[in-house]
Parts: structure tokens; C-alpha cells; sequence
């Protein structure tokens, strides 16, 4: 296939794709196209805000859009690690013992209020988010390609939750927030009667996300661009208002992140603005802000990126 045509299929899949969630998340243009950029750079979503907001609206509409096969898991206080990840049973018709998959075991895996159940359970999703498989029994199970954890959580409200590790959010490419909707989207969920639980119809197939993400690779990102980014994070790590900086994977992180906007924006190349777009979301949760207030360390972020020279 031409370049040109090629340009244009992938330019039309990612329309399609965003255009389908919007169906359903109204007035949220930006959150539909951050959440696309995790998808296709091959990260996990984390999904932040107060209850109401359409957070897992949003979750389940994405799970839709992107096809393949979908689970979701409420979490509670009472679930089990295995009821996340499987677990070794005996089988009453063979009398012999078998893995039973749980519901991580597939390409889109909603994990909704993750910071209500146990940090033992919590872990359970590490090696999955982390390796793509999951160990039981001394055994390593693969999990499907492409592979997406999409988990929502409501940070003001502290009863019966419990804090995600700093380990547990490394895992996630962005963190996002949904926000308070705009005075005609609101007036929209209301005439609709509330957030629409509509089924969606499929946008792409994991095959179609494995091509675009192949396109991503491709993405270039010149070296001062690159040295922007360094910068950046190593200005994470000497400002006096962090405690902790970001790490070699939250650079990578960003890299990546950085290159998918610009696939998703149709440039085969990375600039200035995709970094400073990007680096809230993805910096944010991975640095730690003196008195460990989330809301410091994103405006430190902020403000390191105001007082940062970007290249010309």
C-alpha cells in the first residue's frame, strides 16, 4: 500500500475510533483523545475524579469502541487476588486440576473504584499490567494482545479505600481527569435521562490496534526534541519543591506517550507542545511532592515546564 494511502486509512481508523466513543462521552474531546493516545502507545488509563462525572462511562465506552474481548471487575474489600487474575481448581468432571482464568484474561479489563480493594489484591495486577501474563501455581499464563487496564478511582473520598502504591501507579501511562461536563453536555446527559449505557458497536480490531501501534514505533523524535524531554526530567529530580523526581521509566514513558500524540494528530514526528502537553498527565502521579499532596506535585510539573527553555 502507498505511503499516502496508508496515511489516510490509519488518519480515518483513528476517527472512527474517537468518533464512536464520543457517541456516548459527550463535551470531553481532549479526555477521548488522551485515552486513545494510552491505548495506541500501549499504556493503562487511570480514570480520577469525583463520583458522577462519567468516569467509567467513559471506560466502558472505550472498552467497547476498541473490540475484542471485555471484563469488568468492581472492586471491593473482599476481593481475592484470584478473583482478579484465576486460580488452580479441581475439575469435578476429570477429577484433575486446571487453570480457570480469571477476568483479567482479556483485551480490555475495566477495573472500577481499584482503590477499594485490599493492597494485596492490588498487586495481583502488577506482573499483568507490567509483563502482559500472570503467574500461578509456579506457572505463567499469557494474557491477550493487544492488553489494556482501564481502572477508575474517586481520590476525595477516603472511607473504605485504600491508597494505590507508588509501585501500582508507575504502572499507568496516564492519569487523567474527567472534570465537571460543559453547560450544554450536561443539559444533554440530563434530557437523555442520565449517562447513556447504550451498547457501542466495535470501531477497530485488535488487529487494527496492533497496525496502528506498529505505526506509532515509526514516529521520530529529533534530538533536541529528545533533550527538551531529558531536561525536563532531570528538573523533576533537582527541584526543591519534589521529594522524588520521575524515573528512567517515567521518561520512557512520556517518550512514548509523546510519539502516539503525534500519530493520533497524523505527524510522523514529535514536537515541543506534544511534551508539554503530555507531561501533567504522565509525570504527575510518578513524582513525589513535599507533603505528598497529588495536586503540588502536578502544578511543580507546571511550573518546571513554564521556567524550562523549549528548542526553537
Amino acid at each position: 500500500m502507498a505511503e499516502p494511502a496508508r496515511s489516510a486509512e490509519r488518519i480515518a481508523r483513528i476517527a472512527a475510533l474517537r468518533a464512536r466513543i464520543e457517541e456516548v462521552v459527550q463535551g470531553k474531546p481532549e479526555v477521548v483523545e488522551l485515552t486513545v493516545v494510552a491505548v495506541l502507545a500501549g499504556g493503562h488509563v487511570l480514570l480520577e475524579d469525583v463520583p458522577g462525572v462519567g468516569k467509567t462511562t467513559l471506560a466502558s465506552s472505550v472498552a467497547a469502541a476498541l473490540g475484542g474481548t471485555f471484563n469488568r471487575v468492581q472492586f471491593t474489600s473482599d476481593l481475592l487476588p484470584a478473583d482478579v487474575v484465576g486460580a488452580v481448581v479441581l475439575e469435578p468432571s476429570s477429577g484433575s486440576l486446571a487453570f480457570r482464568p480469571g477476568p483479567v484474561f482479556a483485551n480490555v479489563v475495566l477495573a472500577d473504584e481499584i482503590n477499594r480493594c485490599t493492597p494485596k489484591t492490588q498487586s495481583a495486577l502488577l506482573e499483568a499490567m507490567n509483563e502482559r501474563r500472570v503467574s500461578v501455581d509456579g506457572r505463567s499464563h499469557e494474557l491477550p494482545d493487544p492488553f489494556l487496564v482501564i481502572a477508575t478511582q474517586n481520590p476525595h473520598d477516603h472511607t473504605g479505600t485504600f491508597p494505590l502504591p507508588e509501585s501500582q501507579l508507575d504502572r499507568f501511562l496516564l492519569r487523567l481527569s474527567m472534570g465537571y461536563p460543559g453547560r450544554e453536555a450536561e443539559r444533554a446527559v440530563l434530557r437523555a435521562g442520565g449517562f447513556r449505557r447504550t451498547r457501542i458497536e466495535a470501531a477497530v480490531t485488535p488487529e487494527d490496534l496492533r497496525q496502528l501501534a506498529d505505526g506509532v514505533s515509526r514516529v521520530t523524535v529529533h534530538a533536541e526534541v529528545e533533550d527538551y524531554l531529558l531536561d525536563l526530567i532531570a528538573a523533576t529530580r533537582s527541584d526543591s519543591r519534589l521529594l522524588r523526581g520521575a524515573s528512567t521509566r517515567g521518561a520512557e514513558a512520556l517518550y512514548r506517550a509523546c510519539k502516539a500524540l503525534a500519530f493520533v494528530r497524523g505527524r510522523e514526528f514529535v514536537v515541543p507542545e506534544d511534551i508539554r502537553e503530555l507531561a501533567v498527565a504522565v509525570l504527575a502521579h510518578r513524582v513525589i511532592a513535599r507533603g505528598e499532596d497529588v495536586r503540588a506535585a502536578e502544578q511543580a510539573v507546571r511550573e518546571i515546564l513554564w521556567d524550562l527553555p523549549a528548542p526553537e
